[in-house]
């Protein structure tokens, strides 16, 4: 089913425990259920640079434990919390390689088969990892790279309450949620084509995402209800 020239490219972010993966998983399930050809991006599997050096690294230089956090066993990250003021020019710089390379795959996609690209994370969610509240000049690099890079057609930012998302997703301290949702909170206002989706229970979620997905699709919401 082609419902356009290009894919409607939709994107997801938010602090780690909002639910990204499920609503992700569910929209996608919803589209293909009505014949709509969806390609999923990974940002950190996919489009993130020198991944496996900032894996090593992260793990060696600041004792990160591998894995992903869950209630039975949690994880002890520490990487994108890392503050120290020698981490600010190493994040401006990968995070100016990875828009990059962001701006080269959005316009192969652009051009591909897909009706729909559905990306787990964009640049927001490492944008949210700088100082965007005491430092000028990360604000100004902040500007720069979302002017710079290709904006999703409908980018989906979940909020969450960060108590009950380090407790679904054990990794970060509460403290760097905190601050970390304070950030994207920020970035939603410097970008105003980001939609906060409230916190609410799952399936109004789901409801809203599919609402505002289906008008970008010019297709009716209760459609893609009614294959669920």
């Amino acid at each position: 089913m082609n419902l356009a020239r290009a894919p409607l490219l939709i994107s997801f972010s938010g602090i780690d425990g909002a639910g990204k993966t499920t609503q992700i998983e569910s929209l996608r399930q919803c589209l293909e259920a009505n014949g709509i050809r969806v390609t999923s991006i990974r940002f950190w599997d996919d489009v993130a640079t020198l991944k496996r050096l900032r894996e090593a690294s992260s793990h060696s230089l600041f004792k990160s434990e591998a894995g992903v956090g869950s209630p039975e066993r949690p994880v002890n990250r520490r990487d994108k919390n890392v503050q120290s003021w020698y981490m600010v020019p190493v994040r401006v710089l990968l995070y100016l390689l990875d828009s990059l390379r962001l701006r080269a795959i959005v316009n192969r996609l652009r051009r591909s088969s897909a009706d729909v690209v559905i990306f787990d994370r964009y640049i927001y969610d490492e944008l949210a990892n700088l100082n965007l509240f005491d430092s000028r000049w990360q604000q100004l690099f902040t500007r720069g790279i979302l002017q710079w890079t290709s904006a999703p057609d409908v980018a989906f930012l979940l909020d969450a309450d960060p108590g009950q998302a380090r407790a679904r997703k054990p990794e970060y301290p509460v403290d760097f949620l905190c601050r970390n949702r304070e950030a994207y909170m920020e970035l939603s206002r410097m970008t105003p084509h980001i939609t906060v989706i409230r916190v609410q229970s799952v399936a109004e979620t789901c409801a809203e995402i599919y609402e505002i997905s289906g008008q970008a699709l010019g297709r009716n919401r209760d459609i893609l209800l009614a294959s669920q």
